[in-house]
This record gives C-alpha cells, structure tokens and sequence, in this order.
C-alpha cells in the first residue's frame, strides 16, 4: 500500500511537471494576443534579414533591438541563397540562419520565422532560386504539382532544422511564430479557383508540420483556420482578422521605403509612424513589427525588382551600415515604454471610444481591476486641438495620439518629438588605393567562341539561368558599296527594343551607344547612329540584367533582354530587320570568368593586367581595375563613393559588395510633412543627385593590409577619383 502511494505520488509530480513545460514553453493566442507561458502579450518586434548585412554584425543590430524596446526579431528565409542548386545547401558566413536565430535567443529575445518560402522583399527573384524556373511542369505559388512539391520540401528542410536545434519555443527556443507564403491575396484573386486551392493546401502543409507555434499568412484575407491573417501596409488601424477568435497582428508596419536606380530615396517621418502605431494599439492591435528596423545591403546581385538600389536602407531606425538613426529610433523607443505600461489594461479590456470633437476621440481602456489607460487623438491634418477629457484639458498637435496609462497624465504623444537628431557625414579617411592595373574586355562577335548561335533573339534568364547579370547577342549586316550613305548620305540609324533592363550597343568592336529601363518602365528603345563600312559588319548587343522581378502574377514567366525587333533604318533598301538573323551568344564577361567569382584572389593571374596610371588613361567602355590598400584606423562603418563612375560592381577581397550604378534621381522631390495619410512620394528627397552613391564595406571584410579592390565599369569612369569613405554620426 505504501509503496502504492509513493508510485502514485512520483506519477502526479510527472505529470504536473510535464504540464508546467507545457504551459511554460507554449504559445497559442485568443482574440486578444498571442498567448505566450499563459500571459497575453503585447508584441514589438523589427524585421532584421540575416543576409543583408555581415554575420559580425548581428550581435550589435540585436541588442540595439532590444535596447530599442523590441520584444522579437522577424526575418524571411531566403530560399535563393540557402538552396542555389537542387539538393545542394548553404547556412555558411551570412547564411548562418541557425547562428542568427540563437543570437536573438541569446538577448532574450523572440523570433518571428517568414519561411515563406516566397518573400518579395524586393530580394532576386522574390526569393525563389533560379533552377526552380526550369522544373518541367512548373508555376509558381498555384494549385501545381511540382511547384508544391519543391516548396512543401524547403519548408519541412527549415522547419526540421529548427526542430534539430529546438528553437521553436515548445522545444524552449525564441520561436513564437512562422509564416507560410507572403502576401498571396492579389495571386489568389487572379489565379481563381487554383489558387483558392493553393492557399489551402499551404495551410494546411505548414500546420501539419507541428512547430506548436501558431502560423500566419500576411495579406491574405481568407487565411484558414487555424492560420492568423495579418496585415502589412502603412497604416492597418482598420484591419481586422477574418475570425473573432483571431488577434488582429501587423507583420509589416513600412517604417521608409526601398529605393531604385533612377529614383528618389524616401523618408517616413517618425511622428506619422508613431501615429500609425498608436492608432493600430488603440483600436484592439496587439502585434506590430516594424518592416524594416534595420534594412542593410543588398550585398552582391541579389537586389530584385528589377532595378532596387544595392542599399536597402529603408530610412530604418537602425541605418543600413548599423547606426542608430534618430530621432526615429528614440522616439519610437518613447512610444514602446508608453504602449508597455498599458499593457496589462489594453489586453484586459475592450475601449470605449467617446467623441471629443470634429476630428478628435478618446479611446478609453478600463479593466476589471480598475485600471484605467486612454488614448487621446486628433486625425486633423493642420490644426491642433484643445479638449476636454475626465475633466481636464489636453493640447492635442494635429495628426497625433497621446496615451495616457493612468487616464491622467500624458507621457507621450506621437508628434511631440524631444529627442536628439542625427547628422550623418560621409568623412574621407586616410586610405590611398595603389598599384593600380586594367584590363579590357574583348566585345563579343562572332568569330568568339559563343554559348548558342540560332536563329532569332532568344529571352536573357532563359540563356543565362542568371549565372551572369551579362548576355551578349552578336550578329553580322553585309553592306553593299553601293549604298548611299557611303557616299556622303546620312549614316543609317538601329533601333533596339529591348524588355530591359540596360543595353550597350557595339558596332565593329565600339561602343555606338547605351540605353536603359526604369523600375517603372522596364521596356524601352534604343536608337543611335552607326557607323558601318561596305562589307560585312558585326553588331554586338551587351544586355544587363538589373535584378530578377521579384512579384506578380507568374512573375517566373516575365521576359527580360533583347527580344526585339532589331532594325536597321536608312539604307538604301528602306530598312531591315535583324531580328530573325542568325544570332550568337555568349554569357557573361570574360573578367567574371577568369576573376572567379569576380574577385578571387588566386585567379587573378590569370587575367592579363596591364599596369596603369589613371592619371592618362583613356577611359572606355568594359575595363576592369585592380588595385590594393591597406585597411584604415578605426572603428567606423566605410563605404566606397562610386560617384566618379558610371555602372558596374565592385569587389573588396573576393566579396561582392553590389551593383553600384550613378543613374540621376529623377522626380519633383517635395518638402516632407508628417501630417496626412504618407505616400513615399511625398517624402522623396537626392532629386538631380545620384539614386546612390556610397556603397557599404562591412568592417571584418577587410585585412589589416593589401586588401583587394576590383571594379568593372561597363561606360567609362574616372576610377582615379573612387574614394573609401568612413560614415560618422553626431547627434544634435
């Protein structure tokens, strides 16, 4: 009998121990919040994307998270660079997820996993690797077998790792929540019952896989239970879930907006985003995450698009070299100690909300208990308000909240900014670039060897499968002596058509003239005068890819390079059509195939480097510099100043530090003001000046000495002049 007891007792401790785990490491949510150890939870978090900055950096941009008020870290996996050919995987250096993941642990934060495994993010492709392009059979994000197939696959391979390493936060680790596709509603809609089936099954996959996490989908209306629907956006103050048994979740609240080649860069003042903020807490929101709290660099090709800028500062509070920007930073520091003091009462209560004027309301929080918070605001764009609250007065600014956690006294109010600004210098350092050679890349024709010779224009990915941002297409044009504008006519003009996104056109082995595409407008024309000779001539088309497009409707089936027509105007024929002559190609430059991996130190032997003085160099077009320098003193984030130059990449020691491109922000930029619904539109600013200039070089990429730079310019620069700038922040 006693012994019966003790068996008993040892059976009960089990089993309340195994229940206090359970309760201790679960996550669930009820209409209010997500629920996490048994205590709702209002949840601050910030989008940080591990591969867009350095791994030595990480450990800084979370603990500035935190320091910030963030309660978690959200991030997309980024299928591209994890699987870049099928069956073969990647988590080194800045692909480390697992690493990134238990850093934000280590600072006690939370995770939130995007798997996606489509992101957007204005990342190559959307995210999706290449090769998947050319499974047969294949169509992205819709009721398809094989699209399935390879995306159920990534998924349980991410998930699986995350369980390997008990990082879901029923195993104790940071993960509180996953997401399963991305902002698939617009698709849904436009691949009909398909897609409506799609969506589902990718619900349903994702909760079959039993994280014990809850799952979202962002932008998606009809998301099927058990799966939160969250909203992205702006401002998402009158979303609501599509369940009353569902919180009401922001997965992305823009804190900026992405920038590119030819464009503007945008600022969102604070005050509007604070606003935003307070306005989505006060109508029942119990999760934001800021989209981007620090954007980084797209480092390499992997900006998508086409055309994003390589810096994905996202005007964040955290800038793209790690640097806190204020007053953004501090002043949504402000706003979160505001939001956590009335935490308790806002997931408590339901608000009573009373007019307190024309445009102005209270929103007022009173719990059982007896606690009281109000959130006061005024949605007039110009004028301030006076109004009268529990028998007090309050000075409202347009535009603005003010919370009040005791339903007495104000502690913050969005548009009242009191904190220090920052003032960003882009400062020489005492670096010299030396021992500098060249070397000039052959224009393709047709007696090289070539990848394809057929008949007609050919799509570019289709060729290139995106190993090369560079497709050459070269044809041959047999002039007879006899035609006019050999004898003092007017030189015959060709036209170009080209579905983007930048084209240089050679003729005889010079260069006749460049066009280019826009984000907007990625089709464009060329047109130029050539020169040609009786006999026969080669024309050498040079097309660049500025990005894969990374969303849409089947976007995998969008069409980029030279596909025409290719006419050659005032002959004395009329004009002819080269469009369905015989064509070669070849793919990419022979620098990116002798400097391997355009940059690598032991292949550059290989490449017939010329010594040269900069000073009397005769720029043109194609040219490659060499050139070496010793790291500079310090500890201050660097960047290159590419503005001497015209478009091309640049490598410091075999890494690929971008695109980098001079093109002329176009646009009417205006004066910003953080009254009014905000558009990126009406917070541009660098109109008439580079869309950017400066190029970020991660500190720990650099040796003490003889650090190897490479640039490829494809026009012509003065590479005499590229400078490496160290960025230095004061606070006023």
């Amino acid at each position: 009998m006693a012994a019966s007891s003790g068996s008993k007792s040892i059976f009960m401790s089990i089993v309340l121990s195994l229940c206090l785990h359970l309760t201790l490491s679960s996550v669930t949510y009820d209409n209010k919040a997500l629920i996490i150890n048994g205590q709702r939870r209002i949840l601050l978090s910030g989008s940080i994307h591990y591969p867009r900055s350095s791994h030595e950096m990480w450990e800084g941009l979370i603990q500035k998270a935190k320091d910030g008020g963030l309660d978690a870290i959200d991030t997309y996996v980024f299928w591209n660079v994890h699987e870049p050919s099928p069956g073969n995987y990647n988590f080194e250096g800045r692909y480390d997820l697992v690493r990134f993941i238990k850093l934000v642990q280590k600072a006690g934060l939370y995770v939130h996993l995007r798997i996606g495994p489509y992101i957007c993010a204005e990342w190559n492709f959307g995210g999706f690797p290449v090769w998947l392009k050319f499974v047969q059979g294949i169509s992205f994000r819709t009721d398809n077998k094989p699209f399935k197939h390879a995306m159920q696959n990534f998924t349980q391979k991410i998930v699986q790792m995350m369980k390997d390493e008990k990082l879901f936060k029923s195993q104790g680790g940071p993960i509180i929540l996953s997401q399963i596709e991305n902002e698939y509603e617009p698709e849904r809609e436009e691949f009909g019952s398909a897609g409506e089936a799609y969506m589902k099954w990718a619900a349903e996959m994702a909760v079959e896989l039993n994280t014990e996490v809850p799952w979202v989908m962002c932008k998606e209306e009809d998301a099927p239970d058990p799966v939160i629907n969250t909203c992205n956006g702006f401002y998402c103050h009158s979303f609501s879930p599509n369940k009353p048994s569902k919180p009401k979740m922001w997965t992305e609240a823009w804190t900026g907006w992405f920038s590119d080649f030819g464009g503007q860069n945008y600022q969102r003042p604070v005050e509007d985003l604070a606003f935003a903020v307070a306005r989505f807490i006060q109508k029942g929101g119990s999760f934001v995450n800021y989209y981007m709290y620090h954007g980084g660099t797209n480092f390499g090709r992997t900006a998508g698009g086409p055309f994003i800028t390589t810096s994905y500062d996202y005007d964040a509070p955290i800038d793209e070299y790690g640097l806190i920007r204020e007053p953004k930073y501090g002043h949504l520091k402000e706003l979160h100690k505001a939001i956590k003091l009335c935490e308790n009462t806002l997931l408590t209560a339901n608000p009573t909300v009373t007019s307190l004027g024309n445009y102005e309301e209270a929103h007022v929080f009173s719990s059982e208990s007896g606690h009281c918070a109000a959130f006061l605001s005024n949605y007039h764009t110009e004028s301030a308000a006076r109004v009268t609250f529990n028998n007090r007065e309050y000075n409202l600014p347009p535009w603005s909240i003010s919370i009040l956690p005791d339903c007495k006294n104000v502690i913050f109010n969005t548009a009242n900014v009191t904190g220090q600004r920052s003032h960003v210098q882009m400062l020489p350092t005492n670096v010299t670039f030396h021992s500098w050679e060249t070397f000039n890349e052959d224009v393709f024709s047709l007696e090289d060897d070539s990848t394809i010779t057929t008949v007609g224009l050919l799509e570019q990915l289709n060729v290139t499968r995106d190993t090369s941002d560079y497709l050459w297409y070269s044809t041959s044009v047999n002039i007879s002596s006899s035609n006019s504008f050999l004898h003092g006519g007017e030189r015959p003009t060709l036209s170009v058509q080209s579905r983007g996104h930048a084209l240089h056109v050679f003729v005889n082995g010079h260069l006749t003239g460049s066009a280019s595409g826009t984000r907007t407008f990625k089709r464009f024309t060329f047109r130029g005068n050539v020169n040609l000779h009786a006999g026969v001539n080669t024309i050498s088309l040079l097309s660049i890819a500025v990005g894969l497009p990374n969303n849409g409707p089947h976007f995998e089936s969008y069409k980029t390079g030279v596909l025409g027509p290719v006419v050659l105007h005032g002959i004395d024929e009329g004009k002819r059509d080269l469009s369905w002559h015989k064509w070669s190609y070849k793919i990419g430059l022979q620098g990116e195939a002798m400097v391997t991996g355009l940059g690598s130190q032991s292949s550059i032997p290989f490449v017939s480097w010329v010594p040269s003085s900069l000073e009397h160099k005769k720029q043109q077009p194609l040219t490659w510099y060499k050139a070496y320098f010793d790291a500079p003193e310090g500890d201050e984030p660097l960047a290159m100043d590419m503005s001497s130059m015209n478009k091309g990449q640049v490598l410091i020691n075999g890494q690929n530090i971008g695109r980098y491109w001079t093109a002329i922000a176009n646009g009417a930029c205006r004066n910003c003001n953080y009254t009014g619904t905000y558009r990126p539109t009406n917070c541009g600013f660098d109109c008439g000046k580079p869309s950017q200039q400066w190029y970020h070089v991660p500190r720990s990429w650099l040796r003490p000495r003889q650090n190897l730079l490479i640039v490829f310019e494809e026009i012509s620069g003065d590479a005499s002049k590229i400078s490496l700038v160290k960025r230095l922040v004061t606070r006023k």
